[in-house]
């Protein structure tokens, strides 16, 4: 089979994005359209592992490495809910980097996750997300114009996706994207949230 090669990522948000989006929009049509809701699971000590749940399925991609100022990241776990508290335990803990409650069952719906895992775990917290998300070809690179809610507070993402670093770079410039900070989901709710403190004269 042929490898899978993890894709870099530009990510930046805001509040409009004004010049980018006409730009994004000249270049190219809205070829999807997609929203979801989603879960967000946090820790003070973890900002590699993006950890979010959508659809009843827990979804963990690891950041591999930055490179150009940007990140790569890949998939480490895909599993469903109810969920066997052996994944949880050794797999979902070890990735939010914090140490893991007693359990009291062998498996747990989602709810049951939330209420009796994160809820009461003084280093973690969930968050919900809602996005609605519109998708484009650029310069042979995925990207992403959305609009995010982070437990209600509204911010805009746009993102470029590839395997090749000189064409995000391309795009980058294409778009006026250079102008913005690189920032994944973690850091930018983390913010949001009150987790992490906002960086000198950046508003995200």
């Amino acid at each position: 089979m042929k490898e899978i090669i993890p894709r870099f990522e530009f990510r930046a948000f805001a509040q409009n994005f004004g010049i980018v989006e006409k730009k994004i929009r000249e270049y190219s049509k809205v070829e999807l359209i997609r929203e979801s809701h989603e879960i967000y699971i946090l820790s003070a000590s973890n900002n590699v592992n993006n950890i979010k749940i959508r659809d009843n399925l827990m979804d963990i991609k690891v950041l591999v490495r930055e490179k150009e100022c940007l990140e790569q990241w890949k998939p480490l776990m895909k599993a469903e809910f109810p969920m066997q508290v052996s994944i949880i335990s050794d797999v979902v803990f070890p990735a939010l980097g914090v140490k893991a409650p007693e359990f009291n069952k062998t498996v747990y719906t989602l709810p049951q996750y939330l209420k009796e895992i994160i809820k009461p775990h003084h280093d973690l917290v969930s968050v919900n997300i809602f996005k609605r998300r519109f998708v484009f070809t650029v310069n042979n690179c995925i990207t992403e114009l959305a609009d995010v809610y982070i437990n209600g507070a509204f911010i805009k993402t746009s993102s470029i996706e590839s395997s090749e670093i000189k064409d995000i770079i391309k795009t980058r410039q294409m778009l006026r994207l250079d102008e913005y900070e690189n920032v994944n989901y973690i850091m930018v709710i983390k913010r949001i949230i009150g987790m992490e403190p906002m960086p000198n004269g950046k508003y995200f």
